[in-house]
């Protein structure tokens, strides 16, 4: 995911340092090629050999250090850095950057590098909430450096409130969402609908399908990770949303539709991937309900059709991409309704076939176009999700 990219992290003198050594980790893991510089304050949290063991590399921490790798040391990482994070950002290091001083080697690399800044603010929520702190976390912004908001909770000198520094894996996700992928998306507008629906039969129970929503979590985040704005319709799931999208949740096929609908004129591509149950009880007499023994032996209705709605009603432009999922006929099935729905691409795949469908981490799907047919082999649905919007991408 970061193989081939340099993530510089910087870490000054928080007791969420701490939380610094997880995140170079996970960094580490995902194929980056992680550098650390320290402020001295910040060896007095957490050892610089930490690092160092983590990373594989030296944490710099003195500018005039003359045992160092590169010929000027501030200069070339400065260069070398795909991605700079500072984390934890104490008030003091934030107020430096805002201003422009450069009296370490943290704030020296910062001030001559172009790379993408992300600050992730870590304080007491008096200081945090400063207007003085606030002033200098708006003077970064406006010079184009990203903040990360810090969470809200019980911090290490026991007040409570805005000012902890965010758990590594949302750290992680910043990251990734500043460089991992080529911005290819960036200025398309996608609308992705994913999870299961419901329809309710009576106060207690509902009819629904076992959709885990997971192809639809997948291809947001592709969107997003591809620089995508991104808004996911979700029937309710077990999964975290990704971040940087707007979710919007539903509950009923009903719901979906008209989440959709009221959004799909400003989309530039729309992915339905969402397992939308096809049927709702019928409406019928209070008393026929009354008498009824069973879900079953109540009438049933078709639910509103999302795809045959954004078919007839699809703009100049705008791409729309199906999912059939069958049980047999697989490709005849799907081009029929590839064509009957006015879709510019539908993927297929067999329930029957093991590692695709519901519920699992994979999948195997067909991409049908009017033109084409492509086959993929079994794959994680992250890397489906790539797959997929290459295939758009090519189309569009």
């Amino acid at each position: 995911m970061l193989e081939n990219k340099t993530v510089l992290l910087g870490v000054t003198g928080g007791i969420a340092a701490y939380k610094s050594a997880s995140l170079a980790s996970m960094l580490v893991k995902a194929g980056a090629d992680v550098r650390v510089i320290m402020t001295e304050h910040a060896t007095n949290f957490i050892h610089p050999i930490t690092f160092e063991t983590l990373t594989g590399h030296k944490c710099v921490i003195d500018t005039f250090d003359r045992n160092f790798e590169f010929h000027v040391e501030h200069v070339a990482l400065a260069q070398k850095a795909d991605v700079i994070i500072v984390a934890p950002a104490t008030a003091n290091v934030i107020a430096k950057l805002a201003h422009g001083l450069a009296d370490d080697m943290l704030t020296t690399t910062i001030l001559a590098s172009k790379a993408p800044k992300l600050i992730a603010p870590a304080m007491n929520t008096g200081m945090y909430e400063n207007p003085v702190t606030q002033d200098n976390i708006a003077l970064l912004r406006k010079y184009g450096m990203e903040i990360i908001t810090p969470a809200s909770g019980r911090l290490a000198c026991g007040d409570t409130g805005a000012g902890k520094m965010p758990e590594p894996e949302v750290l992680f996700e910043h990251i990734i969402h500043c460089c991992a992928y080529e911005k290819d998306m960036k200025g398309m507008k996608v609308l992705v609908t994913a999870g299961p629906t419901q329809e309710a039969i009576d106060p207690v129970r509902y009819i629904t399908n076992h959709s885990s929503g997971k192809m639809g979590y997948s291809i947001a985040r592709a969107c997003m990770l591809r620089g995508a704005d991104v808004t996911l319709v979700t029937g309710k799931t077990a999964l975290k949303p990704p971040m940087f999208t707007d979710v919007v949740p539903v509950l009923s096929a009903r719901d979906m539709y008209e989440a959709v609908t009221s959004r799909s004129a400003e989309m530039d591509i729309i992915i339905k991937a969402a397992a939308v149950a096809d049927y709702r009880p019928a409406h019928v007499a209070d008393e026929k309900m009354k008498k009824a023994d069973s879900g079953l032996s109540i009438p049933l209705e078709r639910t509103d059709d999302i795809l045959k709605y954004l078919g007839e009603n699809k703009k100049p432009g705008q791409f729309l991409c199906g999912f059939s999922m069958e049980t047999q006929n697989m490709l005849e099935n799907s081009k029929k309704k590839l064509e009957k729905k006015n879709l510019d691409m539908i993927v297929a795949n067999n329930l029957k076939v093991a590692g695709a469908g519901f519920e699992t981490n994979t999948n195997i799907v067909t991409i049908i176009t009017p033109d084409s047919v492509t086959e993929l082999p079994i794959m994680e649905k992250d890397e489906v999700a790539f797959r997929l919007l290459d295939a758009i991408l090519e189309r569009r």
